[in-house]
């Protein structure tokens, strides 16, 4: 199992957006938003019973941790739907700051991905929404 501490360094001091690690192997992205996690999902790597830290965790991000079988995840940022989503897939989770709402990179209003997640609570059908609403963008 990778060590929590350790990926939270590595998203800090190496200026990535993600790291994932089960202490063999590490995983790690500098692209914003989602894409990465569904890059890693695509790869057909196993992450079950990684850890990971990333910079902003929202409802659509925390799914889609679920759905790669992640056991820890910290967030420099985590809304209390991402938290509770982690608690109810059996993911540990922590964070930096607890906030509730994930706002779109312009700053007028929320984040599309969190709009495409709002009615689901299945990280498959999460998956299927997050990559519709990306076709839009």
């Amino acid at each position: 199992m990778g060590d929590i501490e350790y990926v939270k360094s590595l998203l800090t001091d190496g200026g990535y957006t993600c790291v994932l690690s089960d202490g063999d192997k590490t995983f790690t992205s500098r692209e914003r938003g989602v894409k990465p996690l569904l890059a890693f999902i695509d790869s057909g790597e196993s992450f079950v019973g990684f850890v990971a830290a990333d910079k902003v965790v929202g409802k659509a991000a925390a799914m889609l941790y679920a759905l790669m079988g992640v056991n820890r995840l910290y967030a420099h940022v985590m809304t209390e739907q991402a938290a509770a989503v982690c608690l109810r897939y059996g993911i540990e989770p922590s964070f930096g700051t607890l906030a509730d709402k994930v706002i779109n990179r312009k700053g007028d209003g929320i984040c599309p991905m969190e709009q495409a997640v709002a009615d689901t609570d299945e990280p498959e059908q999460a998956m299927r929404a997050i990559i519709a609403k990306l076709k839009t963008l």
